[in-house]
């Protein structure tokens, strides 16, 4: 019996485990690579079209290390494009952290404004929504008129991908606060800055976090338009030129820590709002 009982113990612990996310995950993660490396190794896709995950894996260690330039060559290059793939990846990161950080300023606070100014909101609300319409390289050639081809340009446009997004969600944040918690706050003589300070800010806070996250979606889906034109180094301006210099493995290398660099980005912001909104979820 007590064998048994073991025996039933270990099997429920393994199923357990089999059910976790993390096992899930990861033996979907072994799928797609199994997948990849058996439809390149039956040769069913032309290599440039889809480099085996040796290639790719061989292209991301190259482009992080020093190595020949060629095949019997005596030249030494470092990197590609004349830096390391994770300087590329800390440039792009450097132009949305500024481009994010101005957008969740101006956005932040211009919510509140227009939340609290509804003369304000009508006049300015159609032009955030067409702004937030429109997609980056509808109007990335106009701010290179105005701001040339440097990082100013690339700031503006992961700036103006954020912000439509955060005012949005400021506006929704404030708009769903309760009425009565703001009039009990002024029941109990609280002024209204207080009123601000102690109940609708913290009540539209959730709303805020959603509406970062998703501008910082946004944002990095934009890098590589952003960095279109004198994008170097930056990871979107590698996967760009890569892909015009037919060297699919390194652009898929690019465009795979393109997509681990959004999901810890991701994962960042939603450990961030759990930080700085405990409540929610336990009210």
């Amino acid at each position: 019996m007590k064998k048994s009982s073991n025996g039933a113990r270990v099997h429920a612990r393994v199923r357990e485990f089999m059910s976790s996310k993390i096992f899930q995950g990861f033996a979907s993660l072994v799928l797609i690579l199994a997948l990849w490396w058996a439809v390149t190794a039956a040769g069913l896709v032309n290599p440039l079209y889809l480099p085996s995950p040796a290639q790719v894996a061989g292209a991301f260690v190259e482009a992080n290390n020093c190595h020949a330039i060629s095949s019997g060559s005596s030249r030494i290059v470092c990197g590609e494009q004349q830096y390391f793939m994770w300087q590329h990846l800390l440039m792009s990161l450097e132009r949305i952290g500024v481009g994010l950080a101005f957008a969740i300023i101006a956005g932040v606070l211009g919510g509140f404004g227009l939340a609290y100014a509804p003369w304000a909101r009508r006049i300015f609300l159609p032009y955030i929504n067409f702004i937030r319409a429109l997609p980056p390289l509808g109007y990335i050639g106009l701010l290179i008129v105005w701001f040339g081809i440097g990082d100013t340009t690339k700031i503006w446009l992961l700036f103006l991908a954020a912000f439509p997004t955060i005012v949005l969600a400021t506006i929704e944040g404030v708009d769903a606060v309760a009425r009565d918690r703001v009039n009990s706050a002024y029941a109990l003589g609280a002024s209204k800055g207080q009123a601000f300070v102690h109940v609708v800010f913290p009540s539209s806070l959730p709303s805020i976090m959603n509406g970062i996250r998703l501008a910082v979606g946004f944002a990095w889906t934009t890098v590589v338009a952003a960095e279109l034109n004198n994008g170097i180094p930056g990871i979107g301006a590698l996967a760009y030129l890569s892909g015009t210099e037919l060297n699919t493995p390194l652009t898929i290398a690019c465009i795979l820590v393109i997509g681990v660099a959004a999901l810890l980005l991701d994962g960042l912001i939603v450990l961030i709002t759990k930080l700085v909104t405990p409540w929610v979820g336990k009210e």
